[in-house]
């Protein structure tokens, strides 16, 4: 009988701990990475240039490259720059926008990625998808994930602790997406991948009944490993559909309805998850992920972040706009203003009992 296997899209090296920027040129020497060293590294001005300092000395093959943000022009010039440069790999040293212009820099010009991220604001560090500002407002694009991720907790625990909130929400969203996800199967019969699914889940599951906080090693490390293993998930299933649902929906909602007041990718991700989950019927479920997101400093509610209820109102009648063809409990329920009204009356006494 054959041996059936399954090729997983996966780095080769995950290294998350305090002090893993320390090692950073042996993570880079790795043969698989690059042979060489001649390496392309881009930069923010900000995180990522302080830390070039610290590091460049290491890593005496390297080009640096300041990248001035997050859209796809940003990224399609690094590809230019790179290009020429006869590199082994690229790394992307910095915050969501710096790792997503080197991700599709690098699959531009057929190199693999090296992610060091200096934040956890959102499970894009180690995704299949890059996420570009554009002149239609923002796109995802599809790339490879990185070929090794480096997150040092020191790095971590320096950066605002709002990023670190943003990816609580993000990562508790995935049990949300995943309800959706099944629920897709159920009601049209959309396949659902069980790997992926499972590692989006436990991944949520892990962040949302971990005892500890932002400021303990042991949560971030949780929360880190989260983050990663929601982008390999993404990459198992091929699309984001592991990662996001009904709470994504609502989060591009806000950013397409108020794009100069949208609060934070996991703050507005994880208020819909909480929401999505009561719509479900998973009262117990949307209360303790309330509870918990409350504990970590995170909105339960519109008005924490600078929304009516209204405008919240608005923003989930018009969320399934933002992903046609995506099944969520949204579209599922199809609910009218004043009915999305009523239920929303009905979460706030809930969560607040």
């Amino acid at each position: 009988m054959p041996v059936l296997t399954r090729l997983i899209p996966s780095p080769v090296v995950v290294d998350i701990r305090p002090g893993a920027l320390d090692d950073l040129a042996c993570v880079l020497a790795d043969e698989r990475i690059s042979q060489s060293g001649r390496l392309a590294i881009a930069v923010s001005g900000g995180s990522g240039a302080r830390l070039r300092e610290r590091i460049a000395p290491s890593l005496p093959g390297a080009t640096w490259y300041e990248v001035g943000g997050g859209t796809i022009d940003d990224a399609v010039r690094l590809a230019s720059d790179i290009k020429a440069g006869h590199y082994d790999a690229v790394v992307g040293l910095g915050g969501g926008k710096i790792i997503d212009c080197a991700k599709f820099a690098s699959a531009r010009v057929g190199l693999p990625l090296v992610a060091v991220a200096t934040n956890l604001a959102h499970d894009g560090l180690c995704s299949p998808v890059a996420t570009l500002d554009n002149d239609a407002g923002r796109g995802s694009y599809g790339v490879p994930n990185p070929i090794a991720v480096v997150i040092d907790l020191n790095v971590i625990r320096e950066a605002p602790v709002r990023y670190v909130r943003s990816g609580i929400g993000d990562a508790i969203s995935n049990i949300s997406a995943v309800a959706d996800w099944e629920l897709a199967h159920r009601v049209n019969g959309e396949k659902v991948d069980g790997l992926a699914a499972a590692m989006a889940r436990q991944a949520g599951e892990a962040v949302l009944r971990h005892p500890g906080g932002v400021g303990d090693d042991g949560f971030l490390q949780v929360l880190a490993e989260a983050l990663v293993l929601t982008g390999i998930a993404m990459s198992v299933s091929g699309d984001s559909r592991p990662s996001s649902g009904a709470c994504h929906e609502i989060n591009h909602a806000f950013d397409l309805l108020y794009p100069k007041r949208a609060a934070a990718h996991g703050e507005q991700c994880g208020l819909g998850a909480a929401f999505a989950m009561y719509l479900r019927g998973a009262h117990e479920e949307s209360a303790y992920m309330a509870e918990v997101l409350r504990r970590h400093g995170l909105p339960v509610l519109p008005e924490e972040i600078g929304f009516t209820p209204d405008e919240f109102v608005r923003a989930v009648e018009f969320a399934p706009e933002t992903r046609p063809g995506r099944f969520t409990i949204l579209e599922h329920l199809d609910l009218k203003t004043e009915q999305i009204k009523d239920v929303y009356a009905d979460y706030v006494k809930a969560i607040s009992s």
